[in-house]
């Protein structure tokens, strides 16, 4: 039969661990050096509040590997002027929306499926949709256009994707025309040219001929 319960046999349902106390004496196990060593970084305050990645003052490793080069390359992206950032939601989070509803950037906040509207936001085909549903974003994956055309409902993207120019490789250039230069109405046309260049007259062709009509 169990003890019967009084103040005496009262214990806790978990048992319990004192908390750690340091710097009451070399008697109590942590006196001294309160479990922190001698010297060093880790023996300082604030010594536990350093950021990701430190590694003491040494190159971290993150600045010694190497990196794609041009801040402002293609394969440098996210930097430079070829910044894409979109705010991706799923298909499968617009269940919340009522039939027939209406699905814009603002709709999109006022259930917290977004922060805000300062980012475009791109529409993902992760998930099902089996309501009929009007959307209106900024970009929009194909299995996403898809799944809300099945659905029975209709896209209109509020910014134009922009059209990728295809590059011809192997192809050269047409040749520059060359540029022609306007006679000035002071000169007339063949006063330049050689004597060898000047037409003969008739008089001089019919001396020509006559010897041969002989």
């Amino acid at each position: 039969m169990a003890d019967e319960l009084n103040l005496t046999s009262l214990k806790p349902a978990q048992s319990r661990k004192d908390r750690k106390r340091v710097g009451r004496g070399i008697g109590s196990g942590k006196g001294r050096y309160s479990g922190r060593g001698i010297k060093g970084q880790k023996s300082r305050a604030g010594s536990h509040k350093m950021r990701a990645g430190f590694e003491g003052g040494q190159m971290p490793i993150y600045m010694r590997l190497g990196k794609q080069r041009g801040a402002t390359s293609k394969d440098a992206m996210p930097i430079g002027p070829f910044r894409t950032s979109t705010a991706p939601v799923n298909v499968g989070a617009l269940d919340r929306f009522a039939d027939g509803a209406e699905v814009t950037p603002e709709s999109l906040v006022e259930v917290c499926l977004l922060k805000n509207t300062k980012t475009d936001v791109k529409l993902l085909g992760n998930g099902e949709l089996k309501k009929k549903l009007t959307i209106r974003v900024h970009a929009i994956s194909a299995t996403a256009r898809e799944k809300v055309e099945q659905a029975g409902g209709t896209v209109s993207l509020l910014k134009e994707p922009k059209q990728k120019k295809k590059k011809k490789h192997g192809e050269a250039k047409p040749p520059a025309a060359a540029p022609t230069r306007e006679a000035e109405p002071d000169e007339t046309p063949g006063a330049d040219a050689p004597e060898s260049a000047v037409e003969p007259d008739a008089a001089d062709q019919a001396e020509v001929q006559a010897p041969e009509e002989e």
